[in-house]
């Protein structure tokens, strides 16, 4: 985990499955909770905490494109669309930044 921790991939990873946590609990919790039961709460505390996730995470995102130099038509704009949809952090994880990062890894830098 800390290993993660050193690249902007690393913590784009990090960050991509807390955000993906955030949101599946916000839309398949919270919302139906406010919405069936009349309970709120849980709207009022996972949302903000949504939003600065999901701001981190396009910005570590767009920072990871810059630092490795993604074009934004082959992998940038994947990884931003996968953080609005619930699970397309898990599945970008997979099959993509993982790859990234271990061809990071791997290349003679």
């Amino acid at each position: 985990m800390l290993q993660l921790l050193k690249t902007p991939i690393g913590r784009l990873r990090i960050l991509g499955f807390f955000e993906g946590i955030s949101l599946i609990v916000l839309v398949f919790i919270a919302v139906p909770l406010k919405y069936w039961a009349g309970e709120p709460m849980l709207v009022k505390v996972v949302g903000p905490v949504h939003g600065l996730l999901f701001t981190l995470f396009v910005l570590v995102t767009l920072s990871a494109g810059v630092t490795y130099r993604w074009k934004f038509s082959e992998i940038s704009w994947k990884v931003l669309l996968a953080c609005v949809i619930p699970f397309g952090t898990f599945y970008i994880d997979k099959h993509i930044l993982a790859s990234e990062q271990a061809v990071r890894e791997n290349s003679p830098n």
